[in-house]
């Protein structure tokens, strides 16, 4: 099927006197093509088009990016001209600056972010603490005052009445 899809694209240009010019290529290999404004012959008038021919001929080994942004922007007529090897490679040395810039810039805001959680963060305080978890007490040097229960065993605590006064009236 692919071959007699080319062979009705000559036939077809052939006939419409559709003349595509190479315009330039670009570092992955994509050749990029202009077909001038024309008449068919039938005597409408074609418009100009811009063309580009991928390097990878199947659409699954496509993907984005493999474009360049300057090739793009001549394909989508945002631009005139199609870009030099000049524009391109001063292009590149930006992109590739902007890319170190960055990752400098993401870094040192690590290492600030680092510095900073060290001076928030407070160092564990060691202590010891006698006795075991499951006496009522534990943590502390002497029983509760507030009466306390572990299951089992009840600890009455000190507490006492104020004025002697009941508190039911």
């Amino acid at each position: 099927m692919g071959w007699s899809r080319d062979v009705f694209r000559v036939l077809w240009r052939a006939l419409s006197k559709e003349v595509k010019q190479q315009v330039g290529t670009d570092r992955f290999g994509n050749r990029y093509y202009y077909i001038p404004e024309h008449k068919n012959w039938r005597g409408q008038t074609i418009r100009e088009k811009r063309i580009v021919e991928a390097a990878n001929k199947r659409e699954i080994d496509y993907e984005v990016g493999d474009i360049p942004t300057e090739w793009e922007a001549w394909i989508r007529k945002t631009r005139k001209t199609p870009p030099t090897m000049e524009e391109i490679m001063k292009s590149e040395k930006y992109r590739e600056e902007i890319k170190m810039k960055d990752k400098d810039f993401y870094e040192e805001k690590k290492l600030l972010r680092e510095e900073s959680n060290k001076e928030l963060v407070t160092p564990p305080v060691q202590t010891q603490i006698k006795g075991h978890a499951s006496a009522p007490y534990f943590g502390r040097e002497e029983p509760s005052v507030a009466p306390t229960s572990t299951g089992k065993t009840f600890q009455p605590g000190s507490w006492v009445p104020q004025d002697g006064k009941s508190h039911n009236q």
